[in-house]
């Protein structure tokens, strides 16, 4: 009898673990063409018909959705950005209930600015108050955002970090062989890849990234340990710091 009982519990767990016999039903999976017909990207219109700098994106398909809106992430089914004019690719990654991931590439053109972006300073919106400086190579305290801890730039808010915000700080004076490590305070994590990025003159655009906001903010489960921009060779001058929605 004890022979009998294992010989059916070994026939049922080999059914068990053949995806044959795996039953996902129709809402496991979707083909892209399904994906596509369901979703939409779309950029209002000006008066004059051009396309304006507000790029909207909706899927009603039954998926988990992921959309890199001009290299920003937003992980929705509906997602909304204001966008500086230019050529951008919107791209939505799609997770189907049975684990197939789609992807789908949508081209949209900004032409003209319907909705002004707003600029929210971090550092010097006054320069009287907060002036321009030229931060020391392997100087760590230059450029970290720390109001304890930090030479110039305050600390910056959870909303900020959890918002996934694009930083950018505007340089000038900048040497050819500028270069700065993205790090944070503890010198615990790097987010450059591995390898100092090259400073120029002009708009440095540095986007906060989920890990990014996981160890430097405060709260809400940030660990506290403050981004930090440390120049590693060559200088420059840091004029202001913002972000634009």
């Amino acid at each position: 009898m004890k022979k009998i009982f294992l010989f059916i519990a070994a026939v049922c767990a080999l059914v068990a673990c053949d995806p044959t016999h795996e039953d996902i039903g129709n809402a496991g999976h979707i083909s892209l063409d399904e994906l596509k017909a369901k979703t939409s990207v779309t950029v209002d219109k000006a008066a004059d018909g051009q396309n304006g700098n507000v790029i909207s994106c909706q899927t009603l398909a039954p998926v988990n959705a992921k959309w890199d809106i001009g290299g920003k992430e937003f992980i929705s089914n509906y997602a909304k950005k204001k966008m500086k004019l230019g050529d951008y690719k919107v791209i939505l990654t799609a997770i189907c209930a049975d684990g197939t991931e789609l992807t789908a590439e949508y081209p949209v053109s900004c032409q003209t600015i319907t909705d002004p972006l707003t600029k929210y300073w971090i550092y010097g919106e006054d320069p009287a108050v907060e002036a321009p400086f030229s931060p020391g190579a392997w100087d760590a305290a230059a450029m970290r955002f720390s109001s304890t801890e930090g030479a110039h730039f305050p600390t910056i808010s959870d909303d900020v970090y959890f918002g996934l915000k694009t930083l950018i700080i505007d340089v000038s004076d900048a040497s050819p062989d500028c270069k700065a490590r993205i790090m944070n305070g503890w010198w615990s994590a790097r987010y450059d890849d591995d390898q100092d990025v090259e400073v120029k003159s002009g708009l440095w655009e540095i986007q906060i990234t989920e890990k990014m906001a996981k160890d430097c903010a405060k709260g809400n489960g940030g660990e506290g340990k403050d981004l930090d921009l440390m120049l590693t060779s060559g200088s420059c001058t840091i004029n202001s710091v913002y972000y634009e929605e």
